[in-house]
């Protein structure tokens, strides 16, 4: 069976910045706005690209994810010719180990990729919040004859340290790239959104395995060895909603951009959706004598009290008499009649009985269901 691209997710990442909310989960597993998760919005891109054949690469907790994407019906991923498979590390004829870095992750399933003999394989990360079409992605790297295709956006510059950084002719080739440089040469940042050559590719794969000194990784290994070999590496421009979301306060600030009326993210496209696994609740309940402003509410959600500029995650009761402001309450929660709360994320399940006080607009506050009572006012993420 033959594929022209074949999509590989790396969705095995802990995601220890994020603290409680992937204790029990892989970070592509976080909800997110509302009714989602991280891996909803690769997934949809996958399937409004045309991209039907995908491999998801997992390794922490991974049943939160894997019941997620079950068969991939919800993308339209449950095709007979490709569709989506799910790919844990395991035991061979005379070795097994976990994935030692992205590149290795990959390596580990050439022989998944072998059986759809692809020309292309494209390089995801499955806990990045945005929307972009492959193909159009896919099209500039073969009109510039491309090796390797990077997606690129241009970040501000006291943040180009956190990323991947290119250096790119006025054709846009790649001329350098520095993973995570101190004294970054330029503000364009690598996405971890990558289409290769599968001969390529391959070939790299196996030379990287090779090294004994080797992080096995994309940005530190893959990219420089084929700028040292002077294959054709190319930047893809995109100029879209895009975050990878590393913290606490990047999710946090991630849910509220959906609030706004001009948020590029866009959710209510019919044009670009974003598909998931569907929630069996009721619809939400608001009180004639609640007050909901600026604020997404979720299926399954009962709301007495006041929310402002909030997103309510699904099955969230809101007691009369409660303030939740500027926060994100996910599902599950109960909120106490007279709890007043702002700028906060209430991690699944979490019950605050009435009265308590969270957060004072300044720092962000944390709340999982381990958190104390009496250690909540110092709870800031």
């Amino acid at each position: 069976m033959k594929k022209e691209m074949v999509a590989m997710i790396l969705a095995g990442g802990q995601g220890s910045r994020l603290g409680a909310l992937t204790s029990h989960v892989a970070k592509p597993a976080v909800s997110f706005g509302g009714k989602y998760k991280m891996i909803d919005f690769v997934l949809s891109n996958c399937t409004n690209s045309g991209v039907d054949t995908v491999g998801v690469l997992t390794q922490y907790k991974p049943l939160d994810l894997n019941a997620h994407i079950g068969n991939g019906a919800p993308w339209d991923l449950d095709v007979r010719r490709g569709g989506i498979s799910l790919l844990p590390p395991y035991m061979r004829k005379t070795t097994a180990e976990w994935y030692r870095g992205t590149a290795n992750a990959v390596y580990q399933n050439l022989e998944y990729l072998e059986q759809y003999h692809p020309e292309y394989v494209l390089i995801l990360s499955g806990d990045h919040i945005y929307k972009m079409d492959y193909g159009r992605m896919l099209a500039h790297h073969r009109k510039k004859g491309a090796e390797a295709t990077i997606a690129v956006i241009d970040v501000p510059q006291e943040e180009a340290k956190r990323f991947g950084i290119l250096n790119i002719n006025g054709d846009r080739r790649v001329l350098d790239f520095e993973e995570k440089p101190r004294h970054p040469k330029s503000t364009l940042a690598s996405m971890g959104v990558y289409i290769f050559n599968y001969d390529v590719l391959r070939k790299a794969l196996i030379q990287d395995n090779e090294k004994e000194r080797s992080a096995h990784d994309f940005g530190k290994n893959i990219i420089p060895s084929l700028l040292e070999e002077k294959r054709r590496l190319y930047a893809y421009p995109f100029t879209g909603y895009w975050r990878d979301i590393g913290t606490l306060s990047g999710i946090w600030q991630a849910n509220l951009d959906l609030l706004s009326l001009d948020n590029p993210l866009d959710l209510y496209n019919k044009d670009w959706q974003i598909y998931t696994r569907p929630i069996d609740f009721p619809p939400h309940y608001i009180a004639s004598y609640a007050v909901t402003e600026q604020t997404m509410i979720s299926k399954g959600c009962s709301v007495y009290g006041t929310v402002r500029r909030s997103v309510i995650f699904p099955n969230v009761t809101i007691e009369k008499g409660a303030v939740v402001e500027d926060s994100v309450i996910m599902s599950g929660c109960r909120i106490g009649s007279g709890v007043q709360i702002k700028k906060a994320i209430l991690c699944e399940q979490v019950s605050l009985p009435a009265g308590i006080v969270i957060g004072d607009g300044t720092e962000l506050a944390i709340i999982s269901p381990d958190t104390q009572y009496d250690q909540i006012s110092i709870a800031a993420g």
